[in-house]
């Protein structure tokens, strides 16, 4: 009996899940306008519902015991009545928050705590505990503000506490819930329907054809595929689950170690959150919390993010040179027909219509709504066409609410992460805290902007760990931006800084979340392909610092042709160097004093001090240069001896 009730509640979830899906695509649409309490309350309250639904306490504690699953059902029921009705109530008191002036009674004031609560218990089902606690610490830091040092506040009564989490236009339902209802959701629902397509298969085929002839080239190819779906995708952990169980086996199969193909799927899927064109839907926050428009940031995104990705390429050019991997034969690369071009068209169409609509200066939500539309025409004509797909017409309907299901599940799961960091925001412009952190990072770095930088990056991998992109960035953002803000940096660069090491906090032990969720489907050690994974990404550990130091390379500010062109000559050498240091070979193996070498040059020609990087750049092609002469002599001597 029990067993039917949950499947039957699991079907709730999924069609709410619809629903929330088809909310997304008519708001962000040319249709009228959802009055915004509606859209909040309507957004938070399905993700609520759908997690309840789809993730139970009874599959959580249940076990096999029947008794005790209806008793956690009961419970699950109770908290889903107690929410209705707290958003009810909160609807009620809607209106009066415009004014500014509200009078809180005590049983209000409960159901907005019980509704808090809900939000923080709703964010451990999808993301486990660490988010949860720093809600709860920080809940309780307002009230204690009793504290020594940089922490003490004055203290704040539960009424206050609760009043801003929850009955205020700065916590739950404050300005990051609103972009994120408003924008990204429609794109998380973009991305669940090109994967429903089957646009990753597609990618992934001409990803393998472009990349067959160069040394590691299953590896090399998944890295494009996960690049282009990552940018899509809001999480690097969706990611490497949807893309890593047709790209790690892929990578195994030409040789590689488990826990390396495991972190060359977790770099390249933490990467896309940081790569135009959509970015994860990072841009669109990011252009709402700083002001500018989206494609200035997608533009200054773009260099950084191929020197990325070109150091992943180099790394797993390095690991198959080492492991005398060689590219693929004739014979085993596939061939691109008709119908794989015009499957193609599946992910490149819509991804066209989006930059097309943002580059006609038409907001971010039309552009997802566009892009949706484009892939379900593109979508229809295609199957409609193929004679394979052609029988199977009358099935695409059921895929793409299937689609829509998914897309309405992600959805639910970023809503419940984006409520919570709004309760730390609420307290932290309470309490003020995220002032004092900044004035603590200037005293410990004494007024050296490396130093600042280097103390905000180690706080960025710290703070993010364990979150997904969106709620890692907003959470991180909130403390330690200001901090290079007040050193004179542009905002831009704040952002994009902190983005970027948000981001690297996926594939950084202890807490490598996106490693750790590669590391059962290529059957290898979770902590191991961290450190793999820690080793081909190293170089996106610096780009953040060259991008703050050179910002010409960003196109968008401060931009100057003669450091544009100096630092775009050095960086392609500095990577490689970096890349070749970390596997430990280049044309052959490399020896302990090598790496360090070309490591120690490669930061010296980046280095601000211009005979610096003059001398740099010199012994650093000298390294490149004598190792391959010597790489030579000794395959001649090799074949001589042969």
């Amino acid at each position: 009996m029990i067993d039917k009730f949950e499947l039957f509640m699991r079907q709730i979830g999924l069609w709410i899940g619809f629903v929330l899906a088809c909310a997304a695509i008519y708001g962000a649409g040319p249709f009228p306008f959802i009055e915004q309490g509606i859209r909040l309350g309507g957004a938070i309250g399905s993700a609520v519902v759908i997690t309840l639904v789809l993730k139970p306490l009874a599959k959580e504690f249940g076990g096999d015991s029947e008794n005790k699953r209806i008793l956690l059902w009961i419970i699950d029921v109770v908290i889903l009545i107690g929410f209705l009705f707290t958003l009810f109530n909160f609807a009620e008191v809607y209106e009066s928050l415009w004014d500014g002036v509200i009078i809180l009674e005590a049983p209000t004031l409960a159901i907005g705590f019980f509704g808090t609560l809900v939000i923080i218990e709703m964010v451990r089902r999808n993301f486990g505990i660490i988010l949860p606690i720093i809600c709860i610490v920080m809940l309780v830091y307002a009230q204690f503000g009793d504290l020594p040092g940089i922490f003490g506040h004055r203290g704040f009564t539960f009424e206050e506490v609760v009043e801003v989490s929850w009955f205020s236009f700065g916590g739950i339902f404050g300005r990051p819930t609103d972009i994120v209802s408003s924008i990204v959701l429609v794109f998380i629902v973009f991305g669940a329907i090109l994967e429903s397509t089957g646009a990753t298969t597609i990618l992934l085929k001409m990803a393998t054809v472009a990349t067959a002839r160069i040394r590691g080239g299953t590896a090399h190819s998944a890295i494009v595929a996960s690049a282009m779906f990552g940018t899509i995708s809001g999480s690097p952990v969706a990611n490497v689950v949807g893309t890593g169980v047709f790209t790690i086996p892929m990578i195994k199969r030409q040789g590689f170690t488990n826990a390396f193909a495991g972190a060359v799927e977790a770099a390249a899927s933490s990467g896309g959150q940081f790569t135009p064109p959509i970015m994860a839907a990072v841009a669109f926050i990011m252009a709402e919390l700083i002001g500018v428009p989206y494609i200035q940031i997608a533009i200054a995104a773009a260099i950084p993010a191929f020197f990325y990705y070109f150091s992943l390429f180099a790394s797993v050019y390095a690991e198959a040179v080492r492991l005398g991997i060689e590219p693929l034969e004739e014979d085993q690369i596939p061939l691109l027909t008709k119908e794989d071009w015009i499957e193609s068209m599946r992910f490149i169409v819509p991804l066209v219509v989006v930059v097309a609509v943002l580059f006609a200066g038409r907001s971010a939500a039309m552009a997802g709504f566009s892009a949706i539309v484009a892939a379900i025409a593109i979508g229809v004509c295609i199957d409609i066409i193929s004679a394979e797909k052609r029988q199977h017409i009358s099935a695409y309907g059921k895929q793409l609410v299937g689609a829509l299901q998914k897309g309405g599940a992600q959805c639910a799961q970023i809503m419940v992460a984006v409520g919570s960091i709004g309760i730390v925001i609420a307290v932290v412009s309470l309490t003020g805290v995220a002032g004092n952190f900044g004035t603590l990072v200037a005293e410990l770095a004494e007024g050296s902007l490396f130093a600042a930088l280097a103390v905000t990056a180690l706080a960025c991998l710290v703070l993010g760990m364990g979150l997904p992109t969106l709620p890692a960035y907003l959470f991180i953002v909130l403390f330690v931006g200001p901090v290079i803000g007040e050193l004179g940096i542009k905002p831009l660069l704040v952002h994009m800084f902190v983005l970027y090491f948000g981001v690297l906090s996926n594939v950084t032990p202890p807490v490598a979340i996106a490693a750790y969720a590669a590391a059962p489907i290529a059957d290898s050690n979770p902590m191991t392909t961290g450190f793999n994974a820690i080793k081909i990404a190293a170089v996106g550990f610096i780009i953040p610092f060259i991008l703050i130091y050179y910002p010409s390379i960003s196109l968008v500010l401060h931009f100057e042709w003669t450091q544009f062109i100096w630092i775009m000559v050095r960086l392609p050498v500095a990577v490689w160097l970096i890349a070749t240091a970390f596997i430990g070979c280049d044309q052959h193996s490399l020896s302990f004093v090598e790496r360090a070498l070309r490591a120690i040059f490669a930061v010296v020609m980046l280095i601000i001090d211009p005979t610096m990087q003059i001398g740099g750049l010199v012994v650093g092609i000298g390294l490149i240069v004598l190792h391959r002469i010597r790489a030579k002599n000794k395959t001649a001597v090799t074949e001589a001896g042969q």
